[in-house]
């Protein structure tokens, strides 16, 4: 009976993925259809296959809406893996991507180029074009790195969870008080370039950018998935993993190290998109009813890419000119969707 239940429950999962799948396929589909340039849908088709005649349309499908959509497809993979690690490993739910202050070392990282240029060097990097753009993702990885490197120091002085995440709230705030010094200082062009960076967008990263990006994230994506056995132990406690053999304080270790390579990446392409990977994995874990990782892990990832698809595909959506911010999309359709999960999984337990 029980083995009979397990399957249901097996074919359950993999029906709910391969839904979320087919989701993320048309949500691609939609997001290289739509656009404030309407393109014929045979048009699209014959773009995509290389027989488009067309040179000003296939020039914005492949330099402009499908990296976008393949940039969201990754990058909404990225956060919501990394927000589910990091509401594993700290057993909180309100845990997310930037909650060690990884992100606000990005953001650190880019004011410091962008803010400094113009009042240091005379020339404001936003003026430089590629240059600058180049320049900006460099600054955002370093800082991003600089503060995981700082955040794993820490990891092996404290024991606790606890302080660690006070730790990396600290330095989240002590980043946020540096670039609010610097855009005091900082020409008022070079303000608005970092305040546009820090709005946050799938649509700077395009041509060569967009296939590296990809490429890493390919690469970094499976190895989070490794993590799913350490994973699973540390959701019964450190004291009974510590018993069932695992070494807690390596597996933490390589979590975060996880976690903040990926948001690191993804902010330095992307810019800091919010709530993306706090709000995730609470959806995955409604659609899934699982603790399991080794289900959960493909089921955030794919969550990650619909939502993210979904926010870009609205930030863009015909009769806007030019884009909306992709954060604040992510807020207006993520918190309604969170209330609505926390709601009915409130309803349920009140119901039992």
């Amino acid at each position: 009976m029980e083995r009979q239940s397990s399957r249901c429950s097996h074919a359950s999962h993999l029906m709910a993925l391969a839904a979320i799948g087919l989701t993320i396929v048309l949500l691609l589909i939609v997001n290289v259809l739509l656009g404030t340039v309407k393109i014929p849908f045979w048009e699209v088709c014959r773009i995509l296959t290389g027989g488009g005649s067309n040179e000003i349309w296939t020039n914005i499908i492949f330099s402009s809406r499908l990296p976008q959509a393949l940039t969201a497809i990754v990058a909404g993979a990225g956060l919501a893996v990394s927000g589910l690690q990091m509401q594993t490993v700290f057993r909180n739910p309100l845990a997310g991507p930037s909650v060690l202050g990884i992100s606000n070392g990005s953001a650190l990282g880019v004011a410091i180029v962008v803010l400094l240029s113009g009042s240091v060097g005379g020339v404001a990097l936003s003026s430089l074009g590629y240059f600058g753009e180049a320049a900006m993702s460099v600054a955002a990885v370093v800082g991003a790195l600089a503060v995981l490197l700082l955040i794993m120091w820490v990891a092996q002085k404290v024991k606790g969870n606890v302080t660690l995440l006070i730790i990396g709230v600290m330095i989240g705030y002590l980043a946020n008080a540096i670039i609010g010094v610097l855009k005091f200082l900082a020409p008022e062009e070079d303000v608005k370039a970092f305040v546009v960076w820090g709005l946050g967008s799938f649509s700077r990263v395009s041509g060569d950018e967009m296939m590296v990006f990809v490429i890493l994230m390919a690469i970094l994506l499976p190895l989070a998935f490794l993590l799913v056995k350490p994973l699973n132990l540390l959701l019964l406690g450190e004291r009974y993993a510590a018993n069932l053999g695992l070494n807690v304080k390596r597996s933490r270790m390589l979590v975060i190290i996880s976690s903040g390579v990926l948001v690191a990446i993804v902010t330095a392409y992307c810019g800091p998109i919010m709530f993306i990977g706090m709000a995730v994995p609470h959806l995955a874990r409604a659609i899934f009813r699982t603790s399991d990782h080794r289900i959960l892990m493909p089921g955030t990832a794919f969550c990650g890419s619909a939502l993210a698809l979904l926010c870009n595909l609205i930030a863009r959506m015909p009769g806007f000119e030019g884009a909306l911010p992709v954060n604040s999309v992510t807020a207006l359709v993520g918190a309604p969707i969170i209330a609505m999960v926390i709601f009915r999984r409130r309803h349920r337990e009140v119901a039992e």
